[in-house]
């Protein structure tokens, strides 16, 4: 005698099936998770604000950026604390790299070894200004204010307003580093 179980089972089956394959599409994130995302195709989700009703509403967008070996990934509140980044921001910029306070965090264990997703993304950014990510966390480690100045040295990254202590330690920090080496 026939099972009708069977059929059954197949039908649950393919619908549980379908629903694991869904695809992962930036646009459809609330935007309280949309800021260090992947989607399904590996391109990262980024926050967008646009004006409604003389209100701003934020809307959740797929960047052409691609992370290779990373897809399907909402980063984790602990990941987003660790490393003192803020899912509200619009648009991500290597800027935050030349606040101590913050390098020190993305350089920090709790982010360097745990988040890989977020130190992705900060190593690419840091090495378009010309800089190695983990020189930059060893030199934080060291010396911080040399760091930071190293950092604007090699970015090309003008400085702002300095008062004119930090003038006088910057001139010096750029004199005392060493020269880079000549491939002559």
């Amino acid at each position: 005698m026939p099972s009708f179980k069977s059929p059954f089972f197949l039908l649950l089956s393919s619908l549980f099936l379908r629903a694991s394959l869904a695809e992962f599409v930036c646009e459809d994130l609330p935007h309280d998770v949309c800021a260090f995302s992947i989607s399904s195709s590996g391109k990262r989700c980024l926050l967008e604000t646009t004006m409604e009703k003389d209100k701003v509403e934020y809307q959740c967008r797929t960047s052409e950026v691609v992370v290779e070996r990373m897809a399907d990934h909402i980063e984790s509140d602990e990941c987003v604390r660790a490393c003192g980044v803020d899912r509200n921001a619009v648009g991500i910029s290597s800027d935050s790299l030349l606040e101590p306070q913050f390098t020190n965090k993305l350089c920090a264990p709790a982010c360097s070894h745990n988040c890989p997703n977020i130190l992705d993304l900060f190593f690419n950014l840091a090495a378009g200004e010309g800089v190695f990510l983990p020189d930059l966390c060893e030199a934080q480690r060291i010396n911080p204010r040399r760091s930071m100045v190293e950092f604007m040295s090699s970015s090309g990254v003008a400085p702002g307003p300095v008062p004119s202590g930090a003038e006088l330690f910057a001139g010096d920090a750029l004199a005392s580093a060493p020269a880079p080496n000549s491939l002559d």
